[in-house]
């Protein structure tokens, strides 16, 4: 089956045909580093890791480029408020960004720039468009004129007329209130970089289009970004690149918001939920799991409900997968995944989909468990290691069970294993001796300690709550 993907810019599913036959290159807007990342930041970059995992299981060569967004308005703003130096400020929140990523499984993106040391590729791109005049120099500011590149608003599909560019302060000089800044003149105490119009510093969207451009080429194949950079951050980095003579992307993704109460998630609402204080509460797996199990169009609204739910789903996975390794020996993932997961993927990546499809054999497995099958359980356990290994959520993975993940976990299962199966043979022998009510307290007692006791042809059963 042909992979098909949401298009944005034809606004329809498309069939994915990649520039270079076995090759997918793909530019993900990445962060700006003002702060340290809530879930709704991490959710583009965890919707974007199984993209390029399901594509590199296809047998493609993907190279996945995710920027940082290193110097902005809010950047400065927040160390004239904290008293630091900006490049203190940039720096932290990026390492923290990195261990947000890391902590939830995220492959490291094959290139990783940041904005501010791609000056050089800013200022040969503004020179040409100035040359071509796409753009105009004013008050030690560089502006795009909006009107000279008629494609102008086609991602966004606004009109011009009434169109209202979001800008900075010190944006003067402007010709048309429309056009946007793609460099900021100097102003006193903000760092500043040499260029033929005088010191200043990037606008947002240059980077963007520098960065695609010396890593990617002219043209490459998918364009990635949260659903609020359609405007205007995607649109005005369609414009300069286009009109400097690139063909740029050739889809355009885009993955909607996590909400609280109806509202994006947003430092500046108040009502983030920083990765780094979740995984301390949930494991790092099941925030994976609950981030990147809905489809990455559909907005996600944030619930402590919903964590529980991922958490007794994950679990329920787990546990078919320990159980299947007891009675069968190490389990080795497929080399091929079924059918109708493969299907769903290809489907726009849909990964609800894709995931129904892993509970149902996690279901057949456990019946094959039941039944004694041990052969049959083994098989259905390594189609759901397989499964679960594109989506980057496979708990037997080294990722999951490494030292210092979950170590606290581990340690307790441990514990259950070696001390459970002994309690269970007093309880079985308590039953043939007919001691039937010493045998109720044993169960009675486990079960109040969280632990699920089941009765089979092959004898008890346990696993945890």
């Amino acid at each position: 089956m042909t992979l098909r993907l949401y298009d944005t810019a034809a606004r329809k599913i498309r069939d994915f045909v990649p520039l270079v036959p076995g090759c997918v290159s793909i530019y993900l807007c990445g962060a700006t580093v003002q702060a340290p990342p809530h879930i709704g930041h991490i959710r583009s970059g965890l919707n974007f890791d199984i993209l390029r995992r399901w594509l590199a299981h296809r047998g493609l060569d993907v190279t996945f480029v995710r920027n940082v967004t290193d110097i902005d308005d809010k950047i400065l703003t927040k160390a004239a408020e904290q008293n630091r130096p900006w490049w203190a400020i940039g720096y932290a929140n990026e390492r923290a960004f990195d261990d947000a990523y890391t902590a939830l499984g995220c492959l490291p993106p094959t290139y990783e720039p940041r904005a501010t040391g791609h000056v050089p590729e800013m200022t040969e791109m503004m020179r040409g468009l100035i040359g071509s005049g796409h753009a105009y120099a004013a008050d030690g500011n560089v502006y795009f004129s909006v009107r000279s590149y008629p494609g102008y608003l086609a991602l966004s599909g606004q009109e011009l007329d009434g169109l209202r560019q979001p800008e900075g302060e010190g944006e003067t000089g402007k010709r048309d209130p429309r056009d946007f800044a793609m460099w900021k003149a100097a102003r006193p105490g903000e760092p500043s970089w040499e260029t033929p119009w005088g010191r200043g510093r990037p606008g947002w969207h240059l980077e963007c289009s520098a960065m695609a451009h010396k890593y990617l080429g002219r043209a490459f194949d998918i364009h990635g970004g949260g659903v609020d950079l359609v405007f205007p951050h995607h649109e005005n980095e369609i414009a300069q690149s286009r009109a400097y003579g690139d063909d740029f992307a050739g889809y355009w993704l885009h993955n909607a918001w996590v909400t609280m109460s109806g509202e994006k998630m947003s430092k500046s609402l108040g009502n983030s939920v920083l990765v780094l204080e979740m995984i301390k509460r949930w494991r790092p797996l099941v925030l994976r799991y609950y981030l990147g199990g809905p489809h990455y169009r559909s907005t996600i609204e944030y619930a402590e409900e919903s964590l529980a739910e991922a958490d007794t789903a994950v679990t329920r996975i787990e546990g078919f997968l320990h159980r299947a390794a007891e009675q069968a020996g190490t389990i080795t993932p497929a080399e091929a995944v079924p059918a109708e997961f493969a299907a769903a993927m290809d489907d726009d990546l849909g990964v609800p989909q894709a995931l129904a499809v892993v509970h149902t054999t996690v279901r057949q497995g456990n019946t094959a468990l039941e039944e004694g099958d041990k052969e049959s359980a083994a098989a259905l356990a390594a189609q759901v290691r397989a499964m679960l290994g594109v989506l980057g959520m496979d708990p037997l993975d080294e990722r999951w069970t490494a030292a210092g993940a979950d170590r606290r976990g581990e340690q307790m299962r441990g514990v259950l294993r070696a001390v459970v199966p002994a309690l269970l043979e007093q309880r079985q022998a308590a039953r043939q001796r007919k001691d039937y009510g010493t045998a109720d307290a044993i169960r009675d007692r486990l079960q109040a300690a969280g632990l699920t006791i089941e009765d089979t042809p092959q004898g008890p059963r346990w696993e945890l709550s």
